[in-house]
């Protein structure tokens, strides 16, 4: 059985503390791989190898071609990634593929570096005094990731971080941790090939709770970002601000989907159904619950998707017709069944019961079908909970006003979508609802890498979102000179603060 490495100062070490974990392939349940959990001491080994300025003093434009070599290798090796990464977390290969796109999305954005971390300037801001910025790295920064996206997410982090300087420290999920670690790979190679030197620029170590706390309390780590749970998330936020570090922490989400009576139902019910089930439901801008507005629109929803529902295909990872694999793990896949469970009991109609699903030939991998619930009220713990498989919850309203309230007051903010063909609609939907991003008809509106990720409330802990400029923000720190050049005498000492007359 292969083991699973740390990858520290730009190779492969077999290290650890002696704890190991077992690698699934969800498929059929059963072991492929071991991954060793880091100490503090493993951490502190790879910290040390990130801790140097070198490649802070590297030019912008040189980071820039590292970047690009890297992305071009990603893309070479993309169906071998995609394999992999599908053998460990359960998605198919065409998702697997989409995983790392939106990542390397973020590598492209990283690309154009030097003009992003072009400063101001001001010219006689005051007689012979000029005013400037400059945006400097943080120094070794670190990142912490879940096991629903282990290509994208990384690069999210690491990309714009080591593209504005920042050397980087990457625990990934213990789940399916091969990916990242071929990605640090990768990263080296791309380095030789732009003839920059990069080890120790990104490291990747594995481990629980004693490797995240090393992290969070390390002094040389200046910057964490955080994507999984919220009460975790609250916690990353709450342990790395006390011990002096800069947080952006990610955390849960329950999307809603708000359906007027005009909106296009055909194309409604098959961005409902992809979003709700593509994936598992194992996304954080899934939309898990749908929001129709009218009895006549609520009773056609329902009839519809439940139509829709008998010719979705649940499959291996490696079918090609299969639109959603496996869920990752056999605790995770009881946790959706239990939330099911909950809904029956607090009173919610339960339309479809995914619970019974049974892959022939792959009766021991963790297969879970689509689930559908209707007349779902906001007091419910599962409505109010986030589920994180292929489940949609309906949750009727008569207005409006009540369909804008319940993404607005529910505890979490990530991602909202409203459908409609009535554009002031819309925009009053945006504009209003209490939520970080929006889709107007646009079932996951994840930002492309150009823009911002990042949600509201329990969504997100932090003042900072994901790639970016945002993220170039949260990566750096801004320097800012004055400058004096004075002609003739110089001018006698000043005991006041100064001013620009």
């Amino acid at each position: 059985m292969r083991s699973i490495p740390f990858f520290i100062d730009g190779a492969r070490v077999e290290v650890g503390s002696g704890r190991r974990q077992e690698v699934t392939d969800p498929n059929t349940g059963e072991a492929q791989a071991t991954v060793t959990f880091a100490d503090a001491g493993d951490v502190a080994a790879a910290i040390a190898a990130a801790a140097h300025p070198a490649w802070a003093s590297v030019n912008p434009q040189r980071r820039a071609r590292v970047m690009f070599a890297f992305k071009r290798l990603v893309e070479a090796e993309m169906d071998a990634l995609a394999a992999l990464l599908s053998s460990e977390h359960g998605k198919v290969i065409a998702d697997s593929k989409g995983d790392i796109q939106r990542g390397l999305e973020v590598i492209e954005f990283a690309c154009g570096i030097p003009h992003a971390l072009k400063g101001e300037y001001t010219e006689g801001a005051g007689p012979g005094i000029d005013v400037y910025s400059m945006r400097q790295p943080l120094g070794v920064v670190a990142g912490i990731t879940p096991f629903n996206f282990p290509a994208m997410i990384p690069m999210w982090m690491f990309g714009v971080a080591i593209a504005c300087g920042n050397t980087f420290v990457l625990k990934p999920s213990e789940k399916d941790p091969s990916v990242p670690v071929r990605l640090a790979e990768l990263f080296m190679q791309a380095g030789q090939e732009a003839g920059v030197e990069v080890k120790g620029v990104l490291n990747v170590v594995h481990g629980d709770k004693i490797a995240v706390d090393a992290i969070l309390t390390h002094p040389e780590i200046k910057a964490v970002s955080f994507v999984g749970s919220s009460d975790i998330a609250h916690y990353i936020y709450q342990t790395g601000a006390a011990n002096g570090k800069r947080v952006q922490a990610m955390g849960g989400a329950k999307n809603h989907g708000i359906v007027l009576p005009d909106a296009d139902m055909d194309q409604v019910v098959k961005d409902l159904v992809g979003a709700a089930y593509g994936s598992a439901g194992e996304r954080c801008m899934a939309l898990p619950v749908v929001v129709p507005v009218g009895k006549k629109t609520a009773d056609e929803l329902r009839a519809r998707v439940s139509a829709e529902l008998e010719t979705l295909r649940v499959g291996v990872s490696t079918d090609a017709s299969a639109q959603y694999g496996p869920v990752v793990s056999a605790s995770h896949r009881d946790k959706i069944a239990s939330y099911i469970e909950m809904g029956v009991e607090e009173g919610a109609e339960l339309v479809v019961d995914g619970r019974g699903f049974a892959m022939q030939g792959y009766e021991n991998g963790f297969f879970i079908g689509p689930s559908l619930f209707d007349h779902v009220k906001p007091e419910m713990k599962s409505y109010q909970e986030e589920i994180f498989g292929p489940v949609l919850q309906i949750v009727r309203t008569e207005s409006f006003e009540e369909a804008l309230a319940l993404p607005s007051k529910h505890q979490y903010g990530n991602g909202v979508a409203i459908f409609t063909r009535n554009g002031r609609a819309a925009r009053e939907f945006a504009a209003r609802v209490n939520v970080g991003m929006v889709g107007i008809n646009v079932p996951i509106p994840v930002p492309v890498a150009y823009h911002t990720f990042g949600g509201w409330k329990r969504s997100a802990f932090g003042d900072t979102n994901q790639h970016g400029m945002e993220g170039v923000k949260f990566w750096t720190k801004v320097k800012t000179v004055t400058a004096r050049w004075p002609e003739g005498m110089q001018e006698d000492s000043s005991f006041v603060i100064p001013t620009m007359r």
